[in-house]
């Protein structure tokens, strides 16, 4: 039997791949502070309260549980956020994971799969987007999550931790059973807001931009659903188990999504369509962001099943009408 211990488990992603843990027969315990996660969403083993910056209390919970693995997904991530106080991002993001693989080396855990992101990338030289495309992050939050897969290769190379660092692209949509889904305050998830617009006649949508360089101007982003997400870290985990090394996924579909194109599934999800309007590029957006998942495919067996843009926007939809903003 695998045992996991999942920072950041009461959170969008983190209580997703919790579901999945335990579907595949995992024992699941959940560190969390609840800073940024729900109480609610912890369903699938018991919670640990305590930060990551809280060495004693993180050596404590790990000492206790004793894991095979960790699946660490707990950080902070508000671009905008890591702009106006990147002390906060360095400081929980990346000195609260260093905080973390010292737990894991006194108490002998040396497996962990990593939520990172394809921010570590910056602005594309070329799509759709490899392993082997260069890192450039374009802001505080990027550079976190790439200093900690610099900090996984090297405890790697000393210490010999094994661990599958797995870039997202756009994370989006909900539990197809409703158990659990996508709730930040404040929202900045696209597909959120774009139904917040079409279900509440008080709430609008703006498009940052129309004058890109792609079919319809506005930007295009690889949407991957929640529970493909999830399944791909099921796969990550039994394969560091098995193999040593510090392994590289993206997590993406291929396909890039429009944000008009976006509007447009919610339209059909909702029957109405969003209130939108319409404003300048953000500093830094790069008109395109498509993955190649190939390595996740042949290395893990992985590809995306559930991220159609309907599918995805649909679970999105059940969720808002089912718990509201």
């Amino acid at each position: 039997m695998t045992r996991v211990f999942v920072t950041g488990g009461a959170g969008y992603v983190g209580s997703h791949c919790c579901k999945a843990f335990a579907a595949a027969g995992w024992d699941v315990d959940v560190y969390d502070d609840l800073s940024r996660g729900w109480r609610d969403a912890v369903r699938w083993g018991p919670l640990i309260e305590g930060s990551i910056l809280d060495q004693e209390t993180l050596t404590a919970a790990l000492r206790a549980t004793q894991p095979d693995l960790v699946a660490h997904f707990a950080a902070f991530a508000y671009v905008g956020e890591s702009v106006t106080d990147p002390g906060l991002y360095y400081r929980n993001n990346s000195l609260g994971s260093l905080n973390l693989l010292d737990a894991m080396r006194a108490t002998g855990c040396d497996a962990l799969i990593f939520s990172s992101t394809c921010a570590t990338y910056g602005v594309p030289r070329h799509m759709p987007i490899d392993e082997s495309h260069p890192q450039s992050p374009i802001n505080p939050y990027g550079w976190s999550k790439f200093i900690i897969e610099r900090m996984l290769e090297d405890y790697g190379v000393a210490h010999g931790l094994r661990s599958a660092s797995l870039r997202y692209f756009n994370a989006a949509g909900c539990d197809p059973d409703g158990e659990i889904g996508e709730r930040h305050q404040p929202e900045t998830h696209a597909i959120p807001l774009a139904i917040e617009a079409a279900v509440d006649p008080g709430s609008s949508f703006t498009v940052l931009g129309t004058d890109f360089d792609t079919a319809d101007g506005s930007a295009v982003r690889d949407y991957i659903h929640v529970e493909d997400l999830a399944r791909a870290h099921v796969l990550a985990g039994d394969f560091i188990l098995r193999n040593r090394g510090s392994h590289i996924f993206n997590l993406g579909t291929g396909i890039g999504t429009s944000v008009l194109e976006l509007l447009g599934a919610v339209e059909r999800a909702a029957g109405r369509p969003p209130r939108a309007t319409f404003g300048g590029r953000r500093a830094g957006d790069p008109a395109a962001l498509v993955a190649s998942y190939a390595k996740a495919r042949d290395v893990l067996g992985w590809t995306p099943q559930r991220s159609g843009i309907d599918e995805i926007v649909a679970t999105a939809l059940a969720w808002r009408k089912a718990h509201g903003p």
